[in-house]
């Protein structure tokens, strides 16, 4: 929840919030400076101070660049640590966790709508039990490079967080989504298996792997579906686990050897159910495939420099974050860093153009 206070000769004008979704994962500075963008991209003036709770992504970029939208005039962008600007900061915080909390509690507390959410994809479905536990899966790559594979699970309509696994494709060369996907729910059942045999000998099992789902479903459609019906095929729990593939375009739910689909009414809570596992098995195959990609991207890029060595990237990244600051430096905050003189400096600069 970001909170916004318009604050005017002192005074306080009004005040706004906005719920950001499947941010758990990412820093504070990096959500705040998203905001910060998509905000005063459509505001219709821009103020001549904003004060912040820490400080964000692309600071230099995002203070360009509102210096501009206010035509020219400067904008001060400031991390307050003490006085009144401080403590208006405080209280925006504070109404921020208030919001969410309350919010959470509603949904949370609203159990009519899981109950009625889950009982209407049973009966679109033709499931013989609501779907009390639902797993989906997602692929995310950068043209076939650092794929992973995201697995999230629902109980009783809401996310069990501690349940969520991430798969590093192991087996698959390019932009394979479908082997990508069959890699994975083959790895899935492959340890559901394990605990299966670990619980005959005592031993406890990932409870992440060991129940099978009430309702499996894949991000993509009638490909991703056929690459599903295929791995339930051969650990024989075609009869056991229910399965759909999900289409993007219109929302069709797809069922194995079934033609016609599944679309659920617009304002149903079923639908919004099953949207919500979606994203964020999106969001997670997304945010794991960012800490893949950032891990080999980041250390090849700056390690194929000359004059970079791992203490030197160690310390860069240490003081820019990432590579598009580090790029947008100037030469005289990159020769600040220990090691990196002026000739090291423009290799870095023209390595990372």
């Amino acid at each position: 929840c970001v909170q916004i206070f318009f604050i005017r000769n002192g005074k306080l004008m009004g005040r706004e919030y906005f719920i950001l979704e499947g941010t758990e994962e990412i820093s504070d500075n990096e959500v705040i400076g998203e905001f910060l963008k998509q905000f005063y991209s459509e505001a219709a003036l821009i103020p001549d101070k904003v004060l912040l709770p820490n400080e964000v992504e692309e600071a230099q970029i995002i203070h360009q660049w509102l210096n501009t939208k206010r035509g020219g005039e400067k904008v001060q962008m400031l991390v307050p640590k003490r006085g009144t600007s401080h403590d208006l900061v405080k209280m925006a915080t504070e109404n921020a966790v208030e919001t969410l909390q309350a919010l959470r509690t509603q949904w949370e507390a609203d159990k009519n709508k899981q109950t009625q959410a889950l009982s209407e994809l049973q009966q679109a479905l033709d499931l013989a039990e609501p779907p009390n536990r639902i797993e989906c899966y997602d692929i995310s790559n950068t043209q076939g490079t650092s794929s992973v594979g995201s697995m999230v699970v629902f109980e009783q309509g809401t996310p069990s967080k501690g349940m969520y696994r991430h798969f590093n494709i192991k087996s698959v060369t390019g932009p394979d989504d479908f082997a990508s996907m069959e890699e994975v729910l083959t790895r899935r059942f492959k340890r559901w298996q394990s605990a299966q045999e670990k619980q005959q000998v005592g031993a406890k099992p990932d409870p992440s792997f060991a129940v099978l789902p009430d309702l499996l479903m894949v991000d993509g459609g009638k490909g991703q579906l056929g690459r599903a019906i295929k791995v339930l095929e051969s650990f024989g729990l075609t009869e056991k686990v229910p399965l759909v593939g999900l289409a993007k375009q219109q929302e069709e739910l797809f069922r194995p050897h079934i033609d016609n689909s599944v679309i659920l009414p617009r304002h149903s809570q079923g639908l919004y159910l099953i949207q919500r596992v979606r994203d964020e098995a999106h969001r997670f195959a997304i945010t794991a495939h960012r800490k893949a990609r950032g891990k080999v991207g980041i250390a090849s890029r700056l390690d194929a420099i000359p004059g970079i060595g791992p203490k030197r990237r160690k310390a860069l990244l240490e003081k820019f974050g990432d590579l598009e600051s580090i790029r947008q430096a100037p030469l005289e905050e990159l020769t600040k860093i220990p090691g990196i003189t002026e000739e090291i400096a423009l290799l870095l600069q023209a390595g990372l153009d």
